[in-house]
């Protein structure tokens, strides 16, 4: 009775696995003996092999899921670069130098590639050093189909490296914001190769990379959350942009001619470009298509939301109306001050931090910058590098395991959760951000100052970048 309990229930476990009964012979399986006993060692091998084979498949799934999304989010995120910020920036120069501005996005879409082929991706995301990586993995050595299981054990570790190579090419060219209608080709040219090499892969490293010190994933010593580049990409790239100003002077006629935008239209459709491809940007940080994915793409459009109407709002107190401008440039502050925060924070505190944001960039751009009289261009510093600090902070305030138990199931992780002691953190990865790219910044501009030069003639300036540069005009206005 108890041989037949057993062999009965063998039979329910194969049916409902979708192995054959009698009279079914599909290829795959071969069929049961109906002379099979609960001795038999075929009944248990049918199970296992049906339930590895389940299992491999929705283990295929999962990988082609993710490996899709992954591949999305990198287009979203190039996106941004070209057209996104070549349109925003391209709109709020002059006229004669629009092209010499967007030339400098597309540019680096090109030299950031071919720099990260060679090194920069081992240097970002190779070895387990505490603050650079090696040339374990130069030439792309290694880098293909397999996943690598530190960072991404879903896609293939190619996937991981192109949607990071976005990233790396997003990043120097946000400087070009505060040294646009004065700084030559060559110079930048030369600026962003070092620039990337000193600045931001040490950074991605240690925030990012396997060992880092300021790894909070990987059990660095300074736990920095950091989820899409708050440090790494905005804070370095926004504090760089402020020396580059400083040390390069003001613009011909800056601040008593008038310098407005020339096109609102270009940035403005340059603006929603890159509200649309910083959903990459961040939920694609998840790097799998799950549920945090879903909770960083919420957090992200939430924070610009907030902002984008804080900014508004300041704007309309302080002049009796909101501008587009003051609206678009909300929007991608609180898209910045989100980006560290947009995988560990909900709904409501991502309204919170935009909102914050909005303001405090507007001050930033409006009060700060008059107080000290620097020429930053398309304001990169006050958007970018103010945002980036203060969506940093208020990560470590803001940040709860419910959201991402990114140091464990049931540990805590921000302040919300009781762990105040991560906004100390924080503000070791902030530090180290803006000693990274105030160092390395004014050692980079007194090398290319001295090699090919920096800053165009004054003529050259006076005429225009897209002629003097660049040799074209951006329009055609023959009638």
């Amino acid at each position: 009775m108890k041989r037949m309990c057993v062999w009965c229930c063998s039979v329910v476990m194969l049916v409902l696995l979708g192995a054959p009964l009698q009279g079914q012979t599909p290829s795959a399986v071969p069929p049961a003996s109906s002379t099979a006993s609960a001795s038999s060692p075929e009944v248990p091998q049918a199970v296992t092999d049906k339930l590895n084979a389940l299992e491999a498949k929705v283990t295929a799934a999962q990988s082609s899921a993710d490996n899709a999304w992954m591949l999305v989010s990198a287009a979203l995120v190039l996106l941004m670069t070209g057209p996104g910020l070549a349109l925003f920036y391209g709109g709020l120069v002059r006229q004669k130098n629009v092209l010499a501005i967007m030339m400098q996005s597309f540019a680096l879409m090109a030299l950031i590639t071919v720099l990260w082929a060679l090194v920069g991706y081992s240097l970002c995301f190779g070895g387990s050093g505490p603050v650079i990586g090696d040339f374990k993995m130069a030439l792309l050595r290694g880098v293909g189909a397999l996943p690598n299981a530190d960072y991404a054990p879903t896609i293939p570790q190619g996937t991981f490296m192109v949607y990071q190579l976005m990233f790396a090419i997003i990043t120097p060219a946000l400087i070009t914001g505060a040294t646009a209608e004065r700084m030559k080709f060559s110079g930048t040219m030369l600026f962003m190769t070092l620039w990337f090499l000193i600045v931001y892969a040490p950074m991605a490293h240690m925030v990012w990379g396997k060992g880092g010190m300021l790894n909070a994933a990987l059990g660095g010593r300074f736990p920095t959350l950091d989820f899409a580049g708050g440090t790494v990409v905005h804070i370095t790239s926004g504090v760089s942009a402020l020396v580059c100003a400083l040390y390069m002077g003001k613009r011909v006629g800056y601040p008593k001619q008038a310098m407005p935008p020339h096109s609102m239209v270009l940035s403005f459709i340059g603006a929603c470009l890159l509200w649309v491809g910083w959903f990459g940007f961040n939920a694609g940080s998840a790097l799998a298509s799950n549920s945090l994915a879903t909770s960083a793409f919420v957090a992200t459009h939430f924070g610009a939301a907030a902002a984008a109407l804080s900014w508004s709002l300041a704007e309309w107190i302080k002049n009796g109306k909101a501008s587009a401008l003051g609206a678009i440039s909300g929007a991608v502050a609180g898209l910045v001050a989100i980006t560290p925060a947009a995988g560990f924070v909900g709904p409501m505190p991502a309204l919170a931090i935009g909102f914050v944001a909005g303001i405090f960039c507007y001050l930033m751009v409006t009060k700060f910058k008059a107080i000290f009289g620097y020429d930053d261009s398309l304001d990169a510093f006050g958007v970018h590098g103010a945002g980036g600090t203060i969506g940093a902070l208020m990560t470590g305030i803001f940040a709860q395991s419910v959201i991402n138990p990114i140091f464990g199931e049931g540990k805590p992780v921000g302040g919300l959760d009781g762990h105040w002691g991560q906004v100390g953190n924080q503000i070791v990865g902030i530090l180290c951000a803006w000693g990274f790219a105030l160092v390395g910044t004014i050692v980079i501009l007194k090398i290319v100052d001295a090699t090919v030069g920096i800053r165009v003639a004054e003529e050259h300036e006076v005429e225009g970048l897209d002629i003097t540069q660049h040799g074209e005009e951006a329009y055609n206005l023959e009638s």
